[in-house]
Formats: structure tokens, sequence, C-alpha cells
């Protein structure tokens, strides 16, 4: 046996260096002593177990970019746990070494959640004004939280990018100066968009009653000359009916009709109605004379013709075919 091994071994000499070792006992060490200083050292040196709980404390080992700009995947303790947007990185400053506990990564797993559906977002106003409702559904179309749209509502409002109030001002006067549609369809248009009642009636105080006006003439005019070789009452029928359904109200309707030049052509319209007369007299000849005569009387009355013209017209017809 070597030196080392038939040299006898003291507890107390147990990881401590040669030169320090203590010598064989003397009455100042006792076993209370010994086992104190054992414990002190047990205590300080790093076992196993504790450097095992060391590598599992999940560390920032890698921040890796990916291929989307602005996108990144974190890795704790060496493995792949997360993806992130890079304003979530600045907001919660992760670096390389940080501790992020289960509670705080489940904070920035949600708060990802909304920076992906504020930029998804951003994407969609990018192009134009958009209301709640259309961003609302936009997001839901892409299977988004509930909780997330709406955190991403309160985000794009807070920096003024969605304002309900601006949308229905801009889309009012918007459909004012390039448009022929009135107040009543402008409404229509808003609600659904989900505009409330009262900012509709706040955008559309911008529309001007002499406004309103002006843009009923265009519109009635154009009617007047595509019903123009209709009778003279239903061309008039028609241009109100095409103002009612362009959204004018009926007290614009009255000042429009006022002020366009709708006139009664006799000459015209007797033309157009013994065109007319003669077509459905045609077309009735396989009645008797007397059913024929009412049958042709009423389809020309239904057209607009007045009741003494069509007499008239029908007596002229038939003593020519006579």
């Amino acid at each position: 046996m070597s030196d080392h091994e038939n040299k006898p071994i003291l507890i107390g000499d147990v990881g401590v260096p040669k030169s320090k070792r203590s010598k064989p006992h003397t009455s100042s060490t006792n076993g209370a002593d010994i086992a104190a200083d054992l414990l002190a050292k047990h205590k300080k040196a790093p076992t196993e177990h504790s450097s095992r709980i060391s590598r599992t404390k999940n560390e920032v080992t890698m921040i890796e970019a990916q291929k989307r700009a602005g996108r990144y995947n974190v890795y704790l303790d060496g493995k792949y746990a997360f993806p992130i947007s890079e304003s979530v990185m600045i907001k919660y400053r992760i670096f390389k070494g940080m501790v992020i506990d289960k509670d705080l990564q489940t904070e920035i797993i949600a708060a990802d959640d909304v920076a992906k559906a504020y930029n998804r977002a951003l994407d969609y106003l990018s192009g134009q004004l958009r209301s709640e409702k259309e961003v609302t559904d936009k997001l839901k179309t892409l299977e988004i939280d509930d909780d997330v749209i709406e955190s991403t509502l309160e985000r794009l409002r807070e920096f003024n990018l969605l304002d309900d109030q601006a949308y229905a001002s801009a889309y009012v006067r918007t459909m004012r100066n390039t448009s022929d549609k009135g107040p009543i369809v402008i409404r229509q248009h808003l609600r659904q968009k989900g505009i409330g009642e009262n900012l509709i009636d706040n955008a559309l105080v911008e529309f001007k009653d002499d406004e309103l006006v002006e843009n009923g003439v265009t519109v009635a005019e154009k009617l007047a000359k595509h019903y123009a070789r209709k009778p003279f009452s239903t061309q008039r029928q028609k241009v109100i009916q095409g103002l009612m359904t362009k959204g004018f109200q009926r007290e614009t309707i009255d000042q429009v009709m006022n002020q366009i030049e709708l006139t009664r052509d006799e000459d015209t319209e007797t033309d157009l109605l013994t065109h007319e007369a003669q077509k459905v007299w045609r077309r009735n000849r396989r009645y008797d004379d007397r059913e024929r005569l009412n049958r042709t009387k009423r389809t020309l009355y239904g057209k607009g013709y007045q009741f003494d013209d069509i007499n008239r017209v029908l007596d002229t017809l038939i003593e020519g075919n006579d």
C-alpha cells in the first residue's frame, strides 16, 4: 500500500487543503465542532440536484429572428418556448439571460396576441378609414378571440386610429361631394357600418339644405331626361320615386320639383300615345270589339296617359280601321 493509503485521515480534514489539515486530536477539538464544520461545508458545496435546478430556471438562452420582419422566437433553457413581436420584446425588455417565470410568460404571450391583432388591424386600416364594426368583423374572420379584439380596439382608439364620429363625418362629406345619395340612404349605409344614431345626426349636420336641394336637382334632371318618352304624369312620378330611392326627404323633393322645369309637350305625348295605342290594339285583336276596346283603354291608362286623350286617340284609330 502507498503512504496515502496507510496514513489515517481525520474527519476534520475532509475538504481542507493539505497545508491546512489538522493535526491529530487535541483537547480543543471535539465532536460537536467537527459536525458543525462539516455542515457548513455541505451547505456551501453545490450538489448535483441544485445544479440541475439551476439549469431549468426558464432562462432566455436565445432570441432568434423569424423570416417575417419584426417577429422573433424565444428559447428558454435551450428549447423553443414562444414567438413574440418586436414591440413586445421591447416593452418587456426581453434579453438573453433573463429569467421568465410561468406568470410572466403567460402575460407576454397575451401581449403578443394583442400585438399581432393590432398589426392586422393596421393593415386593414391602411387603405381607408374604417368603423369599429368593420375592424371587429375583420378580426373575427381571422379567428381572433373577443378579449384580444377588445384590447386591440382600445389601443387603436388610444392612438386615434379608430373614431366612429370622424368616420361618419368623413363618409358624409364624401357622399355629398361624389355621389347622388340623399340623407336617408347615407344614414342607412352608416347604420350598416355600426355607427350610432347620435353620431350619424352629428355627421349629417354637415349636409346643408341648399346643398341637398342642389344635389337633388342634379338627380331630378337626369331622371327627367331618362323618362322623357313617358307620359308627363308618369315622368313626374318617376322623378319623385327616383329621388325617394336616392334617399332624399319629402321636404327636399318638393323644393327640387319646384326648381326643375317639367312641362307637358302635348304634341310629343300625342305621338307617344298613338304609337302605344296601335301596339296594344293589335295585341288585343283576338277579343270582340267591346272587350278589345276596354282592355286597350285599361292598359293605356295604366301607362299614365290621361283618359280623355286615350278616348280621342282610340276614336281616331277605330275610325281609320273602319
